[in-house]
């Protein structure tokens, strides 16, 4: 299974699954990043943190360890 941290910018994925539990799940889902969400990769930083992406016409900037949480395909 592929993670949003593997995503190469310009590709617009869907959500399967979310991982991780508590404090941290809380956090993505609170961006809208919820299962079945489109999620469009906008661009990644050179040592690939943060990683910025568009979420429900919004963008948002994600931490490479939460994207690892984040099941796509």
């Amino acid at each position: 299974m592929k993670t949003l941290k593997d995503i190469a910018p310009g590709q617009t994925v869907n959500v399967v699954k979310l991982n991780g539990e508590g404090a941290v799940k809380r956090r993505i889902m609170d961006m809208g990043i919820t299962k079945n969400t489109k999620v469009f990769v906008r661009k990644v930083a050179p040592l690939g943190d943060p990683i910025e992406l568009t979420v429900r016409g919004y963008e948002l900037s994600i931490r490479k360890a939460d994207a690892q949480m984040i099941d796509v395909e």
